[in-house]
């Protein structure tokens, strides 16, 4: 398992410096480019993304696979949520708020029932959802910039899981702790600058 996330992260910069094709008119910066961009450039939203991987890889199979599958397939439905401009108070709260608790749960090393966990992880993805949805540029494909979003948290999903796996040897069991500690501390600064 380890031998393939390590393989995806060497393909992984190659697949991003590729160029678009360009056969296609159109403004190619509110597309995929731009929605694959989105939450990398927020730390907000890639702190809470590492913390999903991190968390699934900590609890194990089969918290491993489901946790990083639900949260970008709710955070999708947010996303058209966001689209279609439906309300959804304290969307930045929200985020800040899945930083502080899925950052917790790493460093208390929580073992919730799957179902619990799964939940938990699929009420943040909303409010991230949300919030790409929303910001989704004028005029943009909102296909093309969803599935880069989409993405692009699957990537930090992959990055929070290749770290998460450390936790099988006690010294790097520590170190997730602590990243999940470093989570939360920065869901608690992201909460504070809102005040």
């Amino acid at each position: 398992m380890t031998r393939y996330v390590i393989r995806l992260f060497a393909v992984l910069p190659c697949l991003l410096m590729a160029s678009d094709a360009l056969a296609h008119t159109g403004d190619v910066t509110g597309g995929f480019a731009s929605g694959f961009a989105h939450p990398l450039l927020g730390p907000d939203h890639v702190v809470a993304m590492v913390a999903v991987g991190l968390w699934g890889a900590f609890l194990g199979p089969p918290a491993i696979y489901l946790l990083p599958v639900v949260f970008p397939l709710v955070m999708a439905a947010g996303g058209v949520l966001g689209i279609l401009g439906v309300p959804l108070p304290f969307t930045e709260v929200g985020i800040a708020l899945s930083a502080i608790v899925l950052g917790l749960m790493v460093a208390m090393a929580a073992r919730p029932p799957l179902w619990i966990a799964a939940l938990l992880v699929g009420v943040f993805a909303i409010f991230h959802g949300y919030a790409h949805g929303a910001e989704l540029p004028p005029g943009a494909d909102a296909l093309a910039y969803s599935a880069g979003f989409v993405m692009a948290t699957g990537a930090l999903h992959l990055a929070g899981i290749a770290f998460g796996l450390l936790a099988r040897w006690p010294a790097g069991r520590i170190a997730v702790r602590a990243a999940g500690g470093l989570i939360a501390v920065a869901g608690v600064v992201f909460l504070g600058r809102l005040a």
